[in-house]
């Protein structure tokens, strides 16, 4: 288990508070989170600065993380999160924010995946939907870019496709947050 500190419970509230968070956001806020969303994956900036939060996530797991016969190998893959972060920031300049993007959501994925491993509870359900829902779509933002272009362009087309997004992600985030306050 690479976070043993986790409760299922917990990680199920937050979860659920950010999503009924970002999705009401988005339902106040829905033209300036729009014309920011059609800039997002050029973005060299936001790009950047997800890449560097990537690095470190990886690098603090590796640093922390057992590693069991490959311990051997801590420092070799410390240095070589590092000169992948450089070399990917450097030359990989299409769609670098949704690049970076794809891997954060499948760092996030895992400890959602692990607060939920071997937990009897049915609630668990909902946040292992969720983890592997970030993970297939890390995996196709970050093998097929474009992809997050045009969902955001999909999105905004039609206000009532926005605000629908907006509402399933604020009953999901509920259901979620009852589940974290032991609801069920």
């Amino acid at each position: 288990m690479i976070y043993p500190h986790l409760d299922l419970r917990l990680v199920s509230l937050l979860a659920g508070l950010w999503l009924i968070a970002s999705h009401v956001f988005a339902l106040v806020c829905s033209k300036p989170l729009q014309k920011w969303l059609k800039t997002f994956p050029r973005s060299k900036g936001a790009g950047a600065a997800l890449l560097v939060v990537d690095s470190v996530w990886a690098l603090v797991m590796i640093a922390t993380m057992d590693l069991g016969e490959f311990t051997y190998l801590r420092t070799v893959l410390l240095v070589v999160i590092v000169v992948a972060t450089y070399l990917t920031f450097r030359y990989v300049e299409e769609f670098l924010a949704v690049r970076a993007l794809g891997i954060f959501v499948l760092l996030l994925a895992e400890p959602l995946i692990e607060a939920a491993f071997l937990r009897p509870e049915v609630g668990r359900l909902l946040l292992v939907v969720l983890a592997y829902g970030f993970a297939v779509m890390g995996m196709i933002w970050v093998g097929l870019p474009y992809v997050l272009r045009d969902q955001i362009e999909w999105i905004r087309k039609s206000g009532a496709a926005w605000k629908g997004a907006a509402v399933a992600g604020i009953v999901y985030g509920g259901l979620l947050a009852v589940f974290g306050l032991g609801r069920f």
